[in-house]
């Protein structure tokens, strides 16, 4: 479950401001439901996409015993 600011507190602020586990939730959470954005979710999942790829992409983890290769968000 995600611990965090929620969309209407962080839609004020700009996407450099974001915690990489902000933007790591809302990307994935957006591109689950993509097909079904109007065009401003579509903005939001763009302008996401493109703070992670100024910040070099997000941290993976690899995969251990205790945790699976799948990041966690919360």
């Amino acid at each position: 479950m995600y611990v965090g600011r929620d969309m209407s507190e962080l839609s004020m602020e700009s996407k450099k401001n974001w915690q990489d586990r902000e933007l790591g939730y809302f990307h994935y959470a957006l591109s689950q439901t993509a097909p079904y954005l109007n065009q401003e979710g579509v903005t939001l999942l763009r302008e996401i996409n493109e703070e992670i790829k100024l910040r070099g992409g997000l941290k993976q983890r690899e995969a251990s015993w205790e945790s699976g290769s799948k990041p966690a968000f919360d």
